[in-house]
């Protein structure tokens, strides 16, 4: 069975681009050895870095798009520019997913209007997979769609379970609303729509999820409108940030508490390494024509390699192919 698959990566995207870039691209190919990568970026950058490699392929562009830059009017302004490009390619046939750490408005943007949006989707949705002590569970949205209308967060569940199989090995996700309580009852109207539809069309649905049990890995996906989803992100990440420095000025206050420092160490770098996002590389955008990965500005080498290995996996996964099953678009 053939698993090549082709990867086209922004070189130019991110805070620490192009440079972090090429040292993920680089330690991705290194790890799948089935792989084929096409670098989008300026031409200085690209074709060097592609002269000595059979699986890299340079794409050269003459445009880039900044973080500073209005998302929307840069996409349709830079027509040339690394992220447009790196879309277009997949668009094009001639690969099958985009990673890029760029602006994420712009990513969004990009891929909408470019690779488009698989038939029957009425909104693509952004996804972040968040660690537990159980197994990871996937948040969804996140940002994409502030307004959203119930039907819309039925399709977030269909999608966000076929990237659980695609990428997961879960063959059947369990699925939950967030919500302000447990009980069905619960919430505004909106919220009660929703869980209807859900409890009706969802296979695996397990009712309503409060925001302390997000992390509870008792399912494998969690839905929401894309407001509420960034507002409850932010809080997971803004508590996280929190508490590590809190313990790090704790551990470092005293002779005493260093001496428990060093002692723990080790257990402590074992968390912190389950607790590291640069695990999954980058956010998943559910419902376009083709396996969009979108990295954090600020991303480590770390975090970009996986993020393209995580566009391979989910690309052998058949992701399109199982959101246009699951709904109905085939």
């Amino acid at each position: 069975m053939d698993s090549s698959v082709v990867i086209a990566v922004d070189a130019m995207g991110g805070d620490f681009a192009p440079d972090v870039v090429l040292q993920g691209i680089t330690q991705a190919l290194e790890a799948d050895a089935q792989l084929s990568i096409i670098v989008c970026g300026l031409k200085d950058v690209v074709v060097p870095f592609c002269a000595h490699h059979t699986r890299l392929q340079a794409e050269c562009c003459s445009e880039v798009i900044t973080m500073a830059e209005h998302p929307a009017l840069a996409v349709r302004k830079k027509k040339d520019s690394s992220l447009v490009r790196a879309c277009r390619l997949v668009k094009e046939g001639k690969a099958q997913g985009v990673y890029s750490a760029g602006s994420t408005g712009a990513c969004l943007t990009a891929a909408i209007m470019h690779m488009g949006r698989i038939k029957g989707i009425m909104r693509p949705a952004l996804c972040v997979t968040l660690p537990t002590k159980k197994n990871p569970v996937l948040l969804c949205d996140v940002g994409a769609n502030a307004d959203c209308k119930p039907a819309y967060l039925e399709q977030f569940a269909h999608m966000a379970q076929a990237y659980c199989r695609a990428t997961l090995t879960l063959p059947h996700p369990r699925v939950a609303l967030l919500n302000i309580g447990e009980e069905r009852e619960k919430g505004s109207q909106f919220a009660q729509d929703v869980h209807a539809l859900l409890e009706e069309h969802i296979e695996g649905f397990q009712g309503n999820i409060e925001g302390r049990d997000l992390l509870s890995g008792d399912v494998d996906v969690v839905v929401c409108d894309g407001f509420t989803g960034n507002v409850a992100l932010k809080t997971l990440e803004g508590t996280a940030s929190f508490l590590m420095e809190e313990m790090r000025e704790t551990f470092l206050s005293s002779l005493t508490t260093k001496l428990a420092a060093f002692l723990v160490k080790d257990q402590f770098r074992a968390m912190k390494a389950r607790l590291n996002p640069d695990t999954y590389g980058g956010a998943p955008l559910l419902g376009v024509e083709g396996v969009c990965m979108i990295g954090h500005g600020s991303s480590s080498k770390d975090a970009i390699c996986n993020g393209i290995l995580m566009c391979a996996q989910a690309t052998r996964g058949k992701l399109v192919e199982s959101i246009r099953h699951s709904i109905g678009a085939e």
